[in-house]
Protein backbone atom coordinates (compact mmCIF):
# COMPACT_ATOMS: atom_id res chain seq x y z
CA UNK A 1 0.00 0.00 0.00
CA UNK A 2 2.77 2.43 0.75
CA UNK A 3 6.46 2.69 1.02
CA UNK A 4 8.03 5.28 2.92
CA UNK A 5 10.75 7.29 1.04
CA UNK A 6 13.60 9.85 1.88
CA UNK A 7 10.74 12.26 0.57
CA UNK A 8 7.82 11.40 3.18
CA UNK A 9 9.98 11.24 6.26
CA UNK A 10 11.61 14.54 7.98
CA UNK A 11 15.03 15.59 8.25
CA UNK A 12 14.58 16.49 11.83
CA UNK A 13 11.81 16.78 14.68
CA UNK A 14 8.95 14.58 15.01
CA UNK A 15 7.49 11.87 12.69
CA UNK A 16 6.21 13.02 9.38
CA UNK A 17 2.66 11.86 8.71
CA UNK A 18 2.36 10.06 5.83
CA UNK A 19 -1.30 9.99 3.98
CA UNK A 20 -2.65 7.25 1.96
CA UNK A 21 -5.68 5.72 1.36
CA UNK A 22 -7.31 2.23 0.89
CA UNK A 23 -10.01 0.43 -0.91
CA UNK A 24 -11.96 -1.92 1.01
CA UNK A 25 -13.57 -3.63 -2.19
CA UNK A 26 -16.82 -5.90 -1.71
CA UNK A 27 -17.77 -8.33 -4.48
CA UNK A 28 -20.29 -11.16 -3.66
CA UNK A 29 -20.11 -10.54 -0.02
CA UNK A 30 -16.38 -10.67 0.18
CA UNK A 31 -13.05 -8.11 0.68
CA UNK A 32 -10.18 -7.98 -0.95
CA UNK A 33 -7.30 -8.42 1.10
CA UNK A 34 -3.35 -8.12 -0.50
CA UNK A 35 -0.17 -9.54 1.11
CA UNK A 36 2.57 -6.95 0.19
CA UNK A 37 5.58 -7.79 -1.42
CA UNK A 38 8.94 -6.33 -0.92
CA UNK A 39 9.74 -3.69 1.50
CA UNK A 40 10.03 -3.36 5.43
CA UNK A 41 6.35 -4.59 5.84
CA UNK A 42 6.67 -7.67 3.86
CA UNK A 43 4.33 -10.63 3.82
CA UNK A 44 1.74 -8.52 6.01
CA UNK A 45 -1.94 -8.19 4.84
CA UNK A 46 -3.82 -5.09 4.02
CA UNK A 47 -6.43 -3.58 2.09
CA UNK A 48 -5.20 -2.15 -1.35
CA UNK A 49 -4.54 1.47 -1.72
CA UNK A 50 -1.39 3.80 -1.86
CA UNK A 51 0.17 7.49 -1.04
CA UNK A 52 -2.03 10.55 -1.87
CA UNK A 53 0.56 12.60 -4.14
CA UNK A 54 1.00 15.92 -4.34
CA UNK A 55 -2.35 17.81 -5.12
CA UNK A 56 -4.20 14.52 -6.14
CA UNK A 57 -7.45 14.32 -4.14
CA UNK A 58 -8.53 11.46 -1.67
CA UNK A 59 -10.56 9.99 -4.66
CA UNK A 60 -7.92 10.57 -7.19
CA UNK A 61 -5.52 8.39 -5.38
CA UNK A 62 -7.89 5.92 -4.64
CA UNK A 63 -8.08 4.97 -8.23
CA UNK A 64 -4.96 5.65 -9.63
CA UNK A 65 -3.60 3.36 -7.20
CA UNK A 66 -6.28 0.77 -7.42
CA UNK A 67 -5.25 0.59 -11.66
CA UNK A 68 -1.28 0.58 -10.71
CA UNK A 69 -2.21 -2.57 -8.05
CA UNK A 70 -4.68 -4.61 -9.79
CA UNK A 71 -5.22 -3.20 -12.83
CA UNK A 72 -9.51 -2.63 -12.64
CA UNK A 73 -11.63 0.05 -11.58
CA UNK A 74 -13.66 0.49 -8.42
CA UNK A 75 -16.87 1.44 -8.33
CA UNK A 76 -19.04 3.67 -6.28
CA UNK A 77 -16.35 4.66 -3.31
CA UNK A 78 -17.14 6.12 -0.20
CA UNK A 79 -15.26 6.80 2.75
CA UNK A 80 -16.21 4.42 5.75
CA UNK A 81 -13.16 4.91 7.86
CA UNK A 82 -10.00 7.05 8.59
CA UNK A 83 -7.05 5.11 10.51
CA UNK A 84 -4.25 7.12 12.07
CA UNK A 85 -1.62 4.77 13.20
CA UNK A 86 1.78 5.64 14.47
CA UNK A 87 4.76 3.46 13.22
CA UNK A 88 8.30 4.53 15.10
CA UNK A 89 9.53 6.48 12.44
CA UNK A 90 6.51 8.29 10.69
CA UNK A 91 2.72 8.38 10.88
CA UNK A 92 0.03 7.34 8.43
CA UNK A 93 -3.17 8.53 7.99
CA UNK A 94 -5.48 6.70 5.82
CA UNK A 95 -8.94 7.52 4.54
CA UNK A 96 -10.20 3.97 3.76
CA UNK A 97 -13.02 3.75 1.17
CA UNK A 98 -15.68 1.30 0.39
CA UNK A 99 -16.35 0.50 -2.79
CA UNK A 100 -17.58 -1.89 -5.83
CA UNK A 101 -15.76 -3.63 -8.42
CA UNK A 102 -16.35 -2.34 -11.61
CA UNK A 103 -18.57 -5.22 -14.05
CA UNK A 104 -15.86 -7.49 -16.04
CA UNK A 105 -13.34 -6.93 -13.98
CA UNK A 106 -11.09 -8.90 -12.01
CA UNK A 107 -7.95 -7.68 -9.72
CA UNK A 108 -4.69 -8.41 -11.02
CA UNK A 109 -1.66 -8.88 -7.89
CA UNK A 110 0.83 -6.33 -9.90
CA UNK A 111 2.29 -5.22 -6.31
CA UNK A 112 0.80 -7.76 -4.33
CA UNK A 113 2.23 -11.55 -3.74
CA UNK A 114 -1.36 -12.62 -2.97
CA UNK A 115 -4.59 -11.46 -3.44
CA UNK A 116 -7.82 -13.07 -1.20
CA UNK A 117 -11.23 -12.48 -0.97
CA UNK A 118 -12.88 -12.82 2.86
CA UNK A 119 -15.97 -13.12 4.66
CA UNK A 120 -16.74 -11.65 6.98
CA UNK A 121 -16.18 -14.74 9.19
CA UNK A 122 -12.69 -14.79 7.87
CA UNK A 123 -11.58 -11.47 8.52
CA UNK A 124 -9.19 -12.13 10.89
CA UNK A 125 -7.53 -14.68 9.80
CA UNK A 126 -4.91 -12.98 7.80
CA UNK A 127 -1.85 -11.44 9.81
CA UNK A 128 -2.83 -8.14 8.73
CA UNK A 129 -0.45 -4.89 9.05
CA UNK A 130 -0.67 -3.22 12.76
CA UNK A 131 -2.60 0.14 10.90
CA UNK A 132 -4.80 -2.18 9.30
CA UNK A 133 -6.19 -4.03 12.46
CA UNK A 134 -8.40 -0.99 13.36
CA UNK A 135 -10.37 -1.03 10.26
CA UNK A 136 -10.95 -5.06 10.71
CA UNK A 137 -13.09 -4.15 13.78
CA UNK A 138 -14.93 -1.80 12.35
CA UNK A 139 -15.52 -3.92 9.40
CA UNK A 140 -16.52 -6.05 11.25
CA UNK A 141 -18.53 -4.06 13.71
CA UNK A 142 -20.57 -2.52 10.38
CA UNK A 143 -20.15 -5.33 7.58
CA UNK A 144 -23.57 -5.07 6.86
CA UNK A 145 -24.35 -1.65 6.17
CA UNK A 146 -20.32 -0.98 4.26
CA UNK A 147 -21.26 -3.96 1.84
CA UNK A 148 -24.46 -2.31 0.73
Amino acid sequence: MFEPDARALPLGGGPQTLRVVAAVIFFQGRVLAGRRGGGRLAGGWEFPGGKVESGESDLDALRREIREELACEVTDPRPVYVVTFDYPDFRLHMPCFACGLAPGDAPRALVHTDLLWLSRDELWEPAWLPADRGLIAHLETHWEELRR
